[in-house]
């Protein structure tokens, strides 16, 4: 009798150890529409490093500021946004908290025809500029450059041309134009034009896109902030070190990816390939706290940070693989 009640417990504490884990559903914000600049969680996805962490997410392509105000109020638990995004934020009393940083370097800059001879800041004075609008990372990082080159709005001509930068480039209606350098540049080699770039990182550290959570998850759930900060870190590495397979799993993500034009493809792949080498791979995620104290320094400036926010608070390393 006793050896069968042995077994019996046995066999119960295998299925019990096979029994799939509670799976958490996480709906993740990401600020655009569905791109191949997402691959690392498109890779988290399809690879099942989400799976492994008892996580179901689910993409969702909105606004970065209506992401932070819901993670601010409880009602989502995680986005990817940009720093600038985070310090706004807590300025206005939410108490967002920027956990994983996947770009090292802020993806901004402004590019122009070779033939215009625009290649440091200081040589965009008098000239035109398109900028999709006043506001987002587009806007700061235009603000950055500026400064770098001692001047002010009124030195130059800001055209407002929404997210047509390479267009009004390639028709020649600005300039010069606000953009991410990964993107409207391959674009436009691909159709044939010499085109210089003054990316923002060269002349200041910014933080840039990561991972965001709220105090509060943070506080009664940090091993699922862990989880999930763990989880895209992987997909961010995977990618990095598979690109070709990266591209591939996008396809399946990025509607009439799989459906261009060989040429078309290649462009795609050299926006992977640059998207890439901005990333934060081989320091894991870590926030740099020089850039932090940069971007509010320039927030404050433009008038947009009425005061400091206290920035040990705005960001956390406390996730991250050591």
């Amino acid at each position: 009798m006793k050896t069968r009640i042995i077994i019996v417990l046995v066999i119960l504490a295998f299925f019990t150890g096979c029994a799939p884990k509670p799976t958490d559903v996480i709906r993740l914000p990401v600020g655009f529409i569905p791109n191949v600049q997402f691959a690392p969680l498109y890779v988290a996805l399809e690879k099942g490093f989400y799976a492994e962490e008892g996580l179901q997410v689910e993409m969702d392509y909105n606004m970065e500021t209506d992401s932070v105000a819901l993670v601010g109020a409880g009602e989502l638990q995680f986005a990817i946004v940009s720093g600038e995004q985070v310090l706004l934020g807590r300025g206005q009393g939410l108490p967002v908290v920027y956990v994983m940083t996947w770009y090292q370097q802020f993806p901004v800059g402004v590019a122009s025809l070779a033939d215009q001879g625009i290649r440091t800041p200081q040589e965009l004075r008098d000239h035109s500029v398109g900028i999709p609008g006043l506001y987002g990372a587009s806007y700061i990082g235009f603000k950055a450059l500026l400064n770098a080159g001692g001047l002010k709005e009124e030195d130059l001509s800001l055209v407002s041309i929404g997210f047509t930068q390479a267009e009004a480039l390639a028709d020649g209606i600005v300039d010069s134009a606000v953009v991410y350098i990964s993107n409207e540049p391959n674009k436009l080699r691909a159709e044939g034009f010499d085109v210089d770039v003054i990316a923002v990182s060269d002349h200041l550290s910014l933080v840039a896109n990561g991972l965001i959570t709220s105090e509060a998850l943070i506080a009664s759930q940090p091993e699922l902030v862990e989880r999930m900060a763990r989880a895209t870190f992987r997909g961010i590495q995977y990618a990095a070190e598979h690109p070709d397979e990266a591209f591939a799993i996008s396809e399946k993500y990025v509607e009439n990816l799989g459906n261009l034009a060989e040429a078309e493809k290649e462009v795609q792949r050299k926006v992977l390939a640059d998207s890439i080498r901005l990333w934060q791979v081989k320091l894991g995620g870590v926030s740099d706290p020089q850039a932090w104290s940069n971007m509010q320094d320039l927030l404050i400036q433009m008038g947009l940070l009425s005061a400091p926010v206290e920035l040990s608070a705005a960001f956390t390393n406390q996730f991250i693989a050591k």
